[in-house]
């Protein structure tokens, strides 16, 4: 199975798929897809010229596929149903073994090195690991996709397992308050911890082909609840006697919130990334299609139906540009390559997979995605993120849509997919002044604080595809973990180390390093590294480990 980016983009016709600049936008060269503000907010959400393609288009080498396979030909790491299939309705897969009939996994030798312990299935984690985060008390999280979220209580060294049994709650409400109809699909796919026994949780949203997309089915003939309510995030807390408190963000706006949209909108559904603001009280959705902010405090409120002042969300915003895709002559997906000459060439708003969240001291955000990477306005203009989508989004912002690995063909013209060199940030890590981002094609750069490329570096890390970026208290060294194999890259200064085969073992240095985050907690820091897993070519499985690094 093999999934992209869902480009987003839509013809000014009904039922269309594609954008071709005929909106409010600035013609060719625009990414301005604003409209006019909500009817109950003078500042509020502006509209999108676009509804996303249902697509899922070859980004290029290193590119993410949603948790699949990607396209070098290593394994799939199993955590990602067909898009075809139904899910299931508890998404808790088996947990383990062959005697229940789940796959059968390779047992994996836990490697000695200096300064590292690693932690996998026989602590009781999950086959698939996308993700590890600390809250302040010192306990770990960690994102275990179908399976559920973990926890690693601060002082133990065996995980618990928590699934929509103990409250997790991977789909949003209808507007009575009750959950949508159908079944239920549970993917945990990124972890952010918070204060005291509190994390952060991000969930994929139901994939599908076309209209059955969790992405495209609000705005098509054959709406699903189950399907457009799917994914978007919770805030879980642990109690005291060990059950979980969870507030659930329904990422959506309601009906008569954004004045070109009056039914309501429903684009974001599946969280890649997430990151939470303490000094602004916010925690930052990095989605499909675009990002958008929660209040971190936000109580819930399950009848809201995605009114501004009830719903803990400010939804959405992205540093989109116009410009071509190949399409097959239905319209209804797109493609770089593959017999150009049967394809079709569209205009598209190109916006997709913002993996990269760094904040900044001063409460902005540095966010970048498939195509572009922003410095969003929000701290510095008094947490106003409506100002914020302006200095994004309108023309007079072009030199905030920052195109880091350039195009031949820049926003004064529709590009084409040959003269594009798709970004494809994985990570952004904030250094001081400087901003690391990560490139799931194209390595790693370095932005200084007015977002101008410092430098760039591929040849010189252990593999120029990364899937994840990490800045280190200790020294400001960053981090970078690899895509399909090489370990991990740790560049300082004008140097750069490699953590691979003599480190990690020839297991772990060959997996996605999808997320390094950091626990500043205890009194020496410790890199939370996750090496995610893959399923074998024979269907065996490989299980992921979490690795933390307490040493220099």
């Amino acid at each position: 199975m093999k999934r992209g980016w869902g480009w987003a983009g839509a013809l000014c016709v009904a039922g269309a798929v594609w954008t071709t600049g005929c909106g409010s936008g600035n013609g060719a060269g625009g990414a301005e897809d604003m409209d006019t503000p909500p009817l109950e907010s003078p500042n509020g959400p502006e509209g999108d010229a676009g509804t996303p393609d249902s697509g899922t288009p070859d980004a290029g080498p290193g590119a993410p596929d949603g948790g699949g396979e990607p396209d070098s030909g290593m394994p799939d790491d199993g955590g990602t149903p067909d898009d075809g299939g139904t899910p299931d309705d508890g998404g808790t897969p088996d947990d383990g073994g062959t005697p229940d009939g789940g796959p059968v996994e390779v047992p994996l030798p836990t490697p000695s090195s200096a300064g590292w312990e690693f932690f996998g299935r026989d602590a009781g984690g999950p086959r698939f690991l996308y993700g590890a985060s600390a809250d302040a008390s010192g306990n770990i999280w960690v994102a275990g996709g179908e399976e559920g979220l973990f926890l690693m209580k601060k002082g133990e060294r065996t995980f618990q397992r928590f699934t929509m049994a103990d409250g997790l709650r991977p789909y949003g409400y209808m507007p009575d308050g009750s959950a949508p109809p159908g079944p239920k699909y549970l993917k945990v796919i990124s972890v952010a911890g918070a204060w005291n026994d509190t994390v952060f949780v991000g969930y994929e949203g139901m994939p599908g082909d076309g209209a059955l997309h969790c992405e495209n089915n609000w705005d098509s003939n054959v709406k699903d609840p189950a399907r457009y309510k799917s994914g978007d995030a919770d805030r879980v807390s642990l109690r005291a006697d060990g059950t979980l408190d969870v507030v659930h963000y329904d990422i959506s706006s309601g009906p008569n919130v954004v004045k070109d949209e009056p039914p309501g909108r429903e684009k974001l559904c599946s969280i890649w990334r997430l990151a939470y603001d303490q000094r602004t009280n916010s925690i930052w959705f990095g989605a499909n299609h675009g990002f958008a902010r929660g209040d971190a405090d936000y109580r819930g409120n399950p009848t809201c139906n995605g009114q501004l002042l009830c719903s803990g969300v400010e939804e959405h915003s992205h540093p989109g540009v116009n410009g071509y895709v190949y399409a097959d002559p239905a319209g209804d997906r797109q493609r770089h390559g593959e017999n150009r000459s049967q394809w079709s060439v569209r205009g598209a708003l190109l916006t997709d997979a913002y993996y990269g969240l760094g904040v900044r001291p001063d409460g902005d955000v540095w966010i970048g995605g498939a195509n572009r990477t922003t410095r969003y306005f929000y701290g510095s203009v008094g947490k106003d993120f409506w100002e914020g989508q302006k200095r994004t989004e309108q023309a007079p912002y072009a030199w905030n849509r920052i195109d880091i690995w350039r195009d031949a063909v820049g926003e004064e013209s529709y590009s084409r997919p040959e003269q594009r060199t798709d970004d494809l940030v994985s990570g952004i890590a904030v250094v001081g002044s400087s901003a690391w981002v990560g490139s799931f094609a194209n390595g790693i750069a370095e932005l200084n604080d007015s977002g101008q490329v410092v430098r760039t570096l591929k040849n010189e890390l252990a593999a120029p595809h990364v899937a994840s970026v990490a800045a280190d208290p200790v020294n400001g060294s960053i981090w970078a973990g690899h895509s399909w194999g090489g370990g991990l890259s740790r560049v300082q200064g004008g140097s750069v180390a490699h953590y691979g085969l003599s480190v990690l073992g020839r297991e772990l240095s060959s997996m996605r390093v999808p997320d390094i985050q950091v626990d500043s907690t205890g009194p020496r820091r410790r890199m939370l590294v996750t090496f995610q897993g893959a399923t074998l070519g024979d269907g065996t499985v490989m299980p992921g480990t979490l690795g933390i690094y307490s040493g220099d």
